[in-house]
């Protein structure tokens, strides 16, 4: 019987034919085990292309920059405004207005409410400072009611456009690249999906939310603009409350000469309401999470 494995001691050319017939012989042996996977990597491959193309062709085609634009907008007022309007719009700009302010509200009173709830929306878009004194001045202007009423209407009108100009920028592409993803980042964005309602009253309810925060996250988590406004509107109401009670004696504290107490808020006995509120929100969230693990 002849042997298949090359011996060290044939002379050179012998040798080299034994090989050669070996290669010839492993060859085909080789191709007919890792053809199949290399043809299996090759499609994957394939198709990951053409899944990155489609994806540089569908963002080429929906405009690029020109849909960045108006959050890129935005970000560049806030940051000038953050350094220009700081020193303008005060409660002392507003003690030394008040007058002439209380005097076209009475002579123009519509004219003062489109106005004002234009102003204030301007502020919340492009999150200049002095909403606070914002919502204060509602009340100083129209009373607790329907100061309150304005206040929401304004806040919820910014609030919005901004929602619009993140989503339309960078919502949408990031929404559609979360649920395409897996692993952690697929189970927060699930999360939030499940718990939409709830964790959106949560972030207005809580104090310590940056309003600038709660209008941008929604829109880059895919959160619907239904839900987005009927949250807003609905769940700054008791902020929208005590700001606006505030300035609603306004006057008086101008009359002393004293400054408001911004600070009310984180007050015991208005903070732990708003808590008691957010602790409702969140309730439902702690439940599902409960029967989850549960297997209810």
């Amino acid at each position: 019987m002849r042997s298949n494995v090359t011996d060290l001691t044939q002379s050179g050319p012998e040798r080299g034919k034994t090989l050669t017939r070996l290669h010839w012989r492993v060859i085909p042996l080789t191709i007919g085990v890792f053809w199949p996977h290399l043809m299996a990597q090759g499609e994957t491959r394939k198709r990951d292309v053409m899944e990155v193309t489609d994806m540089s062709e569908t963002q080429a085609s929906e405009g690029g920059i020109g849909r960045r634009l108006p959050l890129i907008a935005i970000l560049a007022v806030a940051a000038v405004g953050a350094f220009t309007l700081r020193e303008h719009i005060t409660f002392a700009a507003l003690a030394e207005n008040r007058e002439a302010l209380l005097a076209f509200r009475d002579a123009n009173y519509l004219l003062m409410v489109i106005a004002f709830i234009a102003a204030y929306a301007t502020i919340v878009t492009f999150s200049l400072p002095g909403a606070a004194i914002a919502s204060i001045a509602g009340g100083f202007l129209f009373a607790t009611f329907p100061g309150t009423l304005f206040n929401m209407i304004a806040a919820t009108m910014g609030a919005t456009l901004i929602f619009l100009a993140a989503r339309w920028g960078l919502g949408r592409e990031l929404a559609a690249k979360m649920d395409a993803s897996e692993g952690a980042v697929k189970k927060i964005k699930s999360a939030i999906d499940a718990n939409q309602w709830e964790a959106l009253f949560l972030i207005r309810l809580v104090p310590i939310v940056p309003f600038f925060v709660a209008n941008l996250v929604p829109a880059l988590v895919g959160v619907p603009l239904y839900r987005f406004v009927i949250t807003t509107f609905f769940g700054i109401i008791p902020g929208a409350i005590v700001y606006t009670s505030i300035g609603s004696g306004l006057g008086e504290i101008f009359a002393r000469g004293e400054t408001p107490d911004l600070g009310i808020i984180f007050e015991p006995h208005v903070l732990l309401p708003m808590l008691g509120l957010a602790g409702l929100a969140v309730l439902p969230i702690v439940l599902k999470a409960v029967r989850g693990k549960k297997g209810v």
